[in-house]
């Protein structure tokens, strides 16, 4: 190149550059961060996010991004046009879009990073499509439908080397810190049974699908929402929330609270992936002593127990118990009369050689029992841990950081390296909860048995399979509908 034309080119650089630059000042266009090449950041270096699903909680999500006041929402993405008014009233500059893998086609190099909160069943393809782009995702929780969707996200995010966080707040929240540094400390011993619970569900589980059809709301794409779910009609009060207790789409109690409870024990011990779990549900009665049989729905209530190994935290095997419903553990003896045992309603509590501990849902108010514990026992420095800033708050500010910085410069408080393994150990435990209601027909043709009821389930990590009990298999990793596909 000679040397005029090496002076037009760098004038034509510098031009588009403070063209793209006036754009987005006036609001007109945001410039992604990646766009300008290896070297270059965007004006003001601001992080350009994709929306999908941004109802309900996604609103929270984006606008939980937005708030970091690091990142612009550059594109909205629902299924349902009632429920993305309200971002779209707020974000005037985002592009809107119905279908996300519209959005996908046409945007990707406008975007650097992906929110994903769509109902459950729909997560992983979104978050794998985008990860396959190259984008940074923050996916709500649970993370997957499935196990084995679970485990296929896990393995992306170090493949595809983006950063990821899952949407259980309370993993940067000082009190699971406060808990880590009591444990650390030897303040109760070796840790060998530990016991969650909620008050979840708070929407219908256990029903039969409703047998009335309805009419499609103009502005819901019903095929879309569907995605990778079955086909069925369109029925009422599923859309925006009660689809959390159908297997189709969520994952009931354990979906949606567990994340959030679960993820204490996992922090504070080490776990990783369960080897053996068990359940037992809540009866429903459709008519005097006769109990209702609706496989699509989950159970009104649950008593879950898994064994994970010995890690590196625990001395042995740790039991953990998961309860929903309103089903609780014994109120420990070292309680006084009217303290609340959690937060009341939700809670995690630590059992161990020398003395327990509780906290309540995403780990609040972590108390050491009995509780005039807590103020008087001394953290040893060595153990002290640095605060996420913001504590819960600043899940999504951590999140926007790290993508700005790029994959491995900056630590998140739930990866998907993290995130994974909690979201399977949650999937497993629903596993045992579907078994329960698989019924084989008697040989005799008189009614039916329930193999899954009198079982411990084994579980082979590797092969991801349940191994002396192969009818929930299916339920590891479940059949797309026609024209769906994880892409991998």
């Amino acid at each position: 190149m000679s040397e005029k034309e090496n002076q037009s080119s760098l004038r034509d650089s510098r031009r588009n550059f403070m063209k793209m630059g006036a754009l987005a000042a006036a609001g007109f266009f945001i410039v992604p961060r990646h766009v300008l090449g290896k070297g270059y950041v965007a004006p003001s270096d601001r992080l350009v996010v994709a929306g999908i699903g941004v109802g309900g909680m996604g609103g929270n999500d984006v606008n939980g991004v937005f708030n970091s006041g690091k990142a612009d929402i550059g594109f909205l993405c629902d299924v349902d046009d009632r429920r993305a008014e309200k971002a779209r009233q707020k974000f005037t500059n985002a592009k809107y879009y119905k279908d996300w893998r519209e959005l996908f086609e046409k945007e990707a190099k406008n975007f650097d990073a992906v929110t994903v909160s769509t109902p459950d069943h729909n997560h992983a393809v979104v978050a794998m499509a985008a990860m396959q782009l190259g984008k940074h995702v923050y996916v709500q929780k649970p993370l997957t439908h499935d196990i084995y969707e679970a485990r296929m996200l896990t393995d992306a995010a170090k493949r595809y080397k983006v950063v990821t966080q899952m949407g259980n707040q309370g993993a940067s929240g000082d009190g699971v810190r406060q808990l880590r540094e009591w444990y650390d400390s030897k303040a109760i011993g070796d840790v060998h049974t530990v016991y969650c619970w909620t008050n979840r569900p708070v929407w219908p589980q256990g029903i039969p699908w409703p047998a009335a059809k309805a009419e499609v709301p103009k502005e819901l794409d019903w095929n879309l929402w569907l995605g990778t779910a079955p086909y069925t009609d369109y029925v009422e009060k599923l859309v925006p929330f009660n689809w959390r207790g159908w297997w189709d789409y969520g994952t009931g109690a354990l979906g949606d609270m567990g994340c959030h409870i679960v993820e204490a024990p996992f922090s504070v011990l080490n776990l990783k992936y369960a080897q053996d779990v068990q359940a037992s549900v809540g009866s429903v009665y459709v008519d005097e002593f006769k109990r209702g049989y609706f496989p699509e729905s989950c159970p009104p209530s649950s008593h879950v127990t898994l064994t994970f190994p010995k890690t590196d935290k625990t001395k042995g095997p740790v039991t953990v118990h998961w309860m929903d419903g309103g089903i609780q553990p014994a109120r420990p003896e070292e309680l006084e009369p009217g303290e609340v045992f959690g937060d009341g309603e939700n809670g995690v509590l630590f059992v161990g050689t020398k003395g327990k501990m509780m906290a309540g849902c995403y780990a609040e108010n972590p108390q050491l029992l009995p509780t005039s514990r807590t103020n008087s026992f001394q953290v040893k420095d060595k153990h002290k841990l640095a605060r996420v800033p913001g504590s819960a708050k600043g899940h999504y500010n951590q999140w926007v950081e790290a993508c700005m910085a790029g994959h491995g410069n900056k630590e998140v408080s739930s990866p998907f390296e993290v995130a994974g393994p909690l979201t399977e150990a949650l999937l497993m435990a629903n596993l045992a909860i579907r078994g329960i209601d698989i019924r084989v027909p008697k040989t005799n043709g008189e009614g039916y048995n329930y193999p899954g009821r009198d079982i411990k389930l084994l579980w082979d990590n590797e092969q991801m399979r349940v191994t002396n009990f192969d009818e929930v298999n299916k339920f590891v990793k479940r059949d797309y509908r026609a024209g769906w596909t994880l892409g991998v």
